[in-house]
């Protein structure tokens, strides 16, 4: 159970109208602060912001956007509470830029492993950030149509060693792995994969064994396996949750961090 690790909670902040789970959605400063203060209350080491959605056919909003709907929250939150960790999920080096400019340190949540944008990984490179990759094949439009793959698990080891050396090429030196969960996989392979997380956590190239982060909550893995709605959906995040933790699992990525907290509590009592 790698005892004695340290877990992260890292609590989801939508700044989207069209997020797929509508109660993490934050549409002005007022519930950006009340969603914020309540995930640290509850335990969140690291709040994650996201201004453009990423759910399969969601059209991305552009940079621009992006940093509108970013930068009073972000601005906001650093002042309210100076010791929370900050991520936010972009796949723009731009939006990155300005972000480090305003806030300081963040941790770079990019869906695309720096395969949108050259840039990306040189700025974090150089900026020395956290950097979380995850596995997605094809852009929102196309990854569910992507999912031939001869083993779901082995071919997402493959992609990370590949990463690992572009990391390494670009300074990149303290970088996350995110199997993406339901990006461009089918429901039976993502829990292919949460039964099979261990086998992520291996030496990769000039990279070491980094650190694993599993974002399920309330996913169609949950919800369209079991023919309920996301909202339904909080009590088998829990189950996999736990899974994950007994797996190997880092950081959860979570849109109920008092929940989570609660089931990271029972895991290291069943350790």
């Amino acid at each position: 159970m790698l005892k004695g690790r340290h877990i992260d909670i890292m609590g989801i902040v939508n700044l989207t109208d069209d997020s797929f789970y509508a109660e993490s959605r934050c549409l002005n400063l007022e519930a950006v602060l009340e969603k914020a203060g309540q995930m640290v209350a509850e335990g969140a080491t690291i709040l994650d912001f996201g201004a453009s959605s990423s759910r399969p056919g969601s059209e991305p909003v552009g940079p621009e956007e992006e940093w509108k709907r970013l930068e009073p929250a972000l601005s906001a939150v650093r002042k309210r509470w100076p010791g929370i960790e900050i991520s936010i999920d972009t796949t723009w080096s731009s939006v990155v830029s300005r972000a480090y400019d305003l806030v300081g340190d963040i941790w770079v949540n990019d869906i695309s492993s720096g395969n949108d944008d050259p840039q990306m990984l040189p700025l974090v490179g150089t900026l020395g950030l956290k950097y979380i990759a995850m596995h997605r094949r094809g852009d929102s439009k196309t990854m569910q149509s992507m999912t031939d793959y001869e083993d779901v698990v082995e071919d997402v080891i493959a992609f990370f060693k590949d990463f690992a050396v572009r990391a390494a090429e670009n300074g990149v030196r303290n970088w996350i792995l995110d199997p993406g969960f339901g990006f461009a996989k089918t429901v039976s392979q993502n829990y292919q994969m949460m039964r099979n997380l261990r086998r992520f956590r291996l030496p990769y190239p000039l990279a070491g064994i980094p650190k694993i982060l599993v974002g399920v909550s309330r996913k169609s893995m949950i919800y369209k396996a079991l023919d309920i709605t996301p909202e339904e959906s909080l009590p088998q995040t829990q189950v996999l949750h736990l899974k994950a933790l007994q797996e190997g699992a880092d950081i959860l990525r979570v849109h109920d961090v008092a929940e989570a907290k609660r089931t990271v509590e029972v895991y290291w009592r069943l350790c």
